[in-house]
């Protein structure tokens, strides 16, 4: 995502949050290659997808929908996440894969300030969403 700025943690200091923060209060899924590299993961905290990300030479593979198949079966109910709104790619993802946008916003509640979209994704049961 070229249009990011630059990142205002270390390494350590990602490593650190992901460690005692991350793990600890989300459910985590990984992707290997066969050979056993990570090349991908997905988190779910509380109904909310924190994270699915991918190493961009794994893209258009299968990854991204099996790991979040995996977010779903976990939380059946439905799915919240956070999206920036020039992540055109993601956006498309999540479509294909039902979520619709329920928010939009300015990027004042998010650290790099780019603009963002909340996407919601519910079960759909006879044709129509369920109350999740």
């Amino acid at each position: 995502m070229p249009y990011l700025p630059p990142r205002r943690r270390s390494d350590a200091e990602v490593v650190a949050w992901v460690a005692e923060v991350m793990l600890p209060g989300s459910a985590v899924w990984v992707a290997e290659d066969p050979v056993g590299a990570v090349v991908g993961y997905a988190a779910v905290a509380g109904e909310v997808l924190e994270h699915l990300y991918l190493l961009p030479g794994v893209l258009r593979r299968g990854i991204g929908s099996r790991l979040l198949e995996q977010a779903r079966r976990h939380r059946p109910g439905g799915l919240t996440l956070h999206v920036f709104q020039r992540n055109t790619g993601a956006r498309a993802f999540y479509a294909r894969h039902g979520f619709t946008v329920v928010d939009l916003d300015d990027g004042s509640r998010n650290m790099e300030h780019e603009p963002a979209m909340t996407l919601r994704w519910e079960p759909v049961t006879n044709g129509t969403p369920t109350d999740g």
